[in-house]
């Protein structure tokens, strides 16, 4: 058995070959350092880089899984892995922490007015009569209720939130007070004070949110997308926040990344944005390889496995 990682994973490297004695395992920093012949001959990869794409894949015919250290696989050939039989597993629920920490940064920030408090400060003013919103009793809608929100949605409860899970069936999902389907996602904007946008970009989710989305929700309403940029096109993120049809967002990601310098999106003092940063994290590779470890072992005894299995045709 043979295991490629395209990434270098520190003190993880040495517990992998430890636990797995009878594998042999290699690292590499980038995958350009890969020789071709172990390309060849791996059975194992694990990675979220770029560059496997379907040139790679089809140059590892021995490949049988793809352990990816990321959630999202949307930028990975699906069909050619389901034409392959290859199996793949994600990051999902590694970032769930960070990215729960970053989108109640931004919700205090806004909530909080921070930037304004700080603009007060570099002009030496002593503001006392400030008032700012609470989150107790305040509205927390999410599109899609995951790992990621349903972690999110359990700290907004200790802040006294209400929360609103939208999924594709309208399942109940822990920590969520009311869940509905996503089709019907319009009818519930109204009742949020913030939206948040935690789904995968797959066929159904591209573009999902088009203007009539925002203008369904209260002019008040602060959106935030720590999901996938796709979701909605950059143009409409722009005409809903230029023509206040909605107060403000916070944004890590976008429709093309990196987002041009030339972007119309630079330009707004009511969008607010980071360089799709929410989910870095000092241990994720060290969480990814927990998961790794526990379906690897049960790969080696009878090729399956427990943990954080894409099903290729939903795309997560």
């Amino acid at each position: 058995m043979r295991v490629v990682s395209l990434m270098r994973l520190g003190d993880e490297e040495t517990r992998l070959r430890e636990q797995f004695p009878e594998v042999t395992f290699e690292f590499y920093k980038h995958p350009a350092e890969l020789p071709k012949e172990t390309q060849k001959e791996m059975d194992v990869l694990i990675s979220y880089h770029s560059a496997v794409n379907a040139a790679f894949i089809e140059a590892a015919p021995n490949l049988k899984w793809i352990a990816w250290y990321a959630t999202g696989v949307n930028s990975l050939p699906l069909d050619l892995l389901q034409k392959r039989g290859i199996k793949l597993t994600n990051g999902k629920g590694v970032h769930a922490q960070q990215l729960s920490e970053w989108l109640f940064a931004y919700i205090l920030d806004d909530f909080k007015q921070l930037k304004a408090v700080y603009n007060e400060q570099k002009d030496r003013q002593f503001n006392g009569k400030r008032m700012s919103k609470t989150l107790d009793n305040a509205t927390i809608l999410f599109l899609g209720t995951g790992v990621i929100p349903q972690r999110a949605a359990q700290i907004a409860k200790v802040f006294g939130m209400r929360t609103i899970g939208l999924n594709t069936s309208g399942h109940s999902a822990p920590h969520f007070d009311e869940t509905y389907r996503l089709a019907d996602r319009q009818q519930w904007y109204q009742q949020a004070d913030v939206v948040v946008n935690v789904l995968p970009e797959t066929k159904e989710t591209y573009h999902l949110l088009a203007l009539d989305d925002f203008k369904a929700m209260d002019p008040e309403t602060l959106f935030i997308n720590i999901g996938r940029g796709t979701v909605v096109s950059t143009d409409v993120l722009v005409e809903a926040l230029k023509e206040k049809i909605i107060r403000a967002a916070y944004l890590d990601v976008f429709e093309v990344e990196p987002l041009p310098a030339d972007s119309p999106l630079y330009d707004l003092d009511n969008a607010y944005l980071t360089s799709h940063i929410t989910g870095n994290g000092a241990d994720n590779r060290v969480k990814a390889t927990q998961i790794f470890k526990n379906n690897f072992a049960h790969f080696l005894n009878n090729k399956t496995l427990i943990e954080n299995v894409v099903d290729l045709n939903k795309g997560y």
